[in-house]
């Protein structure tokens, strides 16, 4: 120590480390404190949490989840599944729209939940997937410009809710949040919430940004024929 140039001992010395720590920290959480905030005021007025108080709408954007190697849904996953069955049952949707990856061969996530929702007695032509929903994002996109969706319930677990309905209006789609409220795995609840708050800054980017959804290609009428 020295041997280092005097400034440079000055800046080292204990207090300056901490003070500078601290100012990392606090200019950390002003801009996680800032995209939290925005993508919730993005979002407000547009969220509900019961199937009786969602508004109607002519789909639910269905965002997918884990998928175990049994090819069966995560308890996430089935929450949404779930409150996605509840909605449409009760007439506050026509069809469903599930989103999710399938950039592996191995991996499905749209045709799990297919499958999970036709064995729940959603009819199958009431049924849309997206393979190429690779986030959130994505997903908004995609359904936007590939699927055409205008107006849409956005359904997803109550922590990820707001980002999914803020991010789904920024690309133009009409779109009120449905969030599942059931505590499913109180071990992953507060990893996945914590990632959540994360996850807000990411989506303040592509709210600016708007960048085209990593696969394109050509109008799919899906929807629309499951509208109908």
């Amino acid at each position: 120590m020295s041997r280092l140039p005097a400034p440079l001992r000055r800046w080292l010395r204990p207090r300056r480390l901490l003070a500078t720590g601290l100012a990392g920290v606090a200019l950390v959480a002003v801009l996680l404190g800032g995209a939290v905030g925005w993508v919730h005021l993005r979002a407000h007025g547009h969220l509900y949490y019961s199937v009786a108080a969602a508004p109607s709408a002519p789909v639910a954007l269905v965002f997918g989840a884990e998928v175990y190697q049994d090819d069966t849904p995560s308890p996430f996953l089935t929450g949404r599944l779930e409150l996605a069955r509840r909605l449409f049952v009760a007439g506050k949707v026509r069809a469903l729209l599930v989103t999710g990856d399938h950039r592996r061969w191995g991996y499905d996530e749209p045709d799990v939940m297919r499958a999970w929702l036709v064995d729940h007695g959603v009819p199958m032509d009431r049924i849309v997937t997206d393979y190429a929903g690779f986030d959130t994002y994505q997903s908004c996109a995609r359904a936007k410009r590939i699927f055409g969706v205008h107006r849409a319930l956005v359904v997803s677990q109550d922590f990820h809710v707001p980002r999914a309905t803020a991010l789904c209006r920024s690309v133009g789609i009409d779109a009120d949040g449905v969030g599942d409220t059931g505590q499913h795995r109180w071990d992953a609840y507060p990893r996945n919430w914590v990632r959540e708050q994360l996850a807000d800054v990411k989506a303040i980017y592509s709210m600016v940004m708007q960048p085209d959804p990593e696969f394109l290609g050509r109008r799919e009428h899906g929807v629309e024929r499951a509208v109908r």
